[in-house]
This record gives C-alpha cells, sequence and structure tokens, in this order.
C-alpha cells in the first residue's frame, strides 16, 4: 500500500448523470476522474469528499452513504467511495489547479470517460441510481 494519505471520492448523481472532473494534473493515465482528494488527519471521509468536491467543483453536497473502499490498482492508494446527494450550486471547474474541466457523463457516456471501468460497488450504485 502507498505511503500517500487514504484519498474520499464523491460519486455524485443529479438528473440521470455521473458528475466527472478533469484532473489538472494526471495521475499515471488517470486523466477523468470522481471529485475527490485526500482525507486530512482526523477526517471522516464523508466530510474529505463533500469538502473535496466544494473545493474542486463549487458544488455543495450531502453524503448519503458509503459504497466501499479498496486500494487502488494503479496508484495503490486506499479510496473510500461515498455517493452523495446535491444541495445547491453549479458544477465547474473551481480549482484550475487541480482540476480542468468538468462533465457530467450520461450511463452510456461513462465509459468515453472511464475506459477501464468503475469500481463495481460504484457501478452497482449507478446501475440503480442511473436507471430511467
Amino acid at each position: 500500500m502507498s505511503d500517500l494519505p487514504p484519498v474520499a471520492m464523491a460519486v455524485i448523481v443529479d438528473g440521470g448523470r455521473l458528475l466527472l472532473i478533469r484532473r489538472g494534473t494526471p495521475e499515471d493515465d488517470l486523466v477523468w476522474a470522481l471529485p475527490g482528494g485526500a482525507i486530512e488527519p482526523g477526517e471522516k471521509a464523508e466530510d474529505a469528499a463533500v469538502r473535496e468536491t466544494l473545493e474542486e467543483t463549487g458544488l455543495a453536497v450531502e453524503p448519503a452513504n458509503l459504497l466501499g473502499e479498496r486500494v487502488h490498482p494503479d496508484t495503490g492508494r486506499l479510496i473510500t467511495y461515498v455517493a452523495c446527494s446535491v444541495l445547491e450550486g453549479a458544477a465547474h471547474a473551481a480549482s484550475p489547479r487541480e482540476v480542468s474541466a468538468v462533465a457530467w457523463a450520461t450511463p452510456d457516456e461513462i465509459p468515453q470517460y472511464v475506459p477501464r471501468g468503475l469500481f463495481p460497488p460504484v457501478q452497482a450504485y449507478l446501475d440503480g441510481s442511473l436507471r430511467q
């Protein structure tokens, strides 16, 4: 496992679409990702997901439930996935150093952004949330 701090990722569905961010600096070949970032000492994963989403996209969200965690196969970082609901705001690249663009992807578009697929518990959540 990596020496890097654990990460919380926000899984945000709104209007049948998933929010993705384009990283300002890709991590390996990971260009598009869920909003998220390092969990600070003493911080809960849910709180980190909310904080990072606001910092990166300007979108205010609230945590709904934990979807699971894993050690990422490419980065070796421990990642916790948190389903979040939109409270207010419009998503945009709020931190240009970290985020170069945002996208709301429909279920059919997600593979274009995440060609290797999503973590299975996240995909299972999306399969339930994105059904029209």
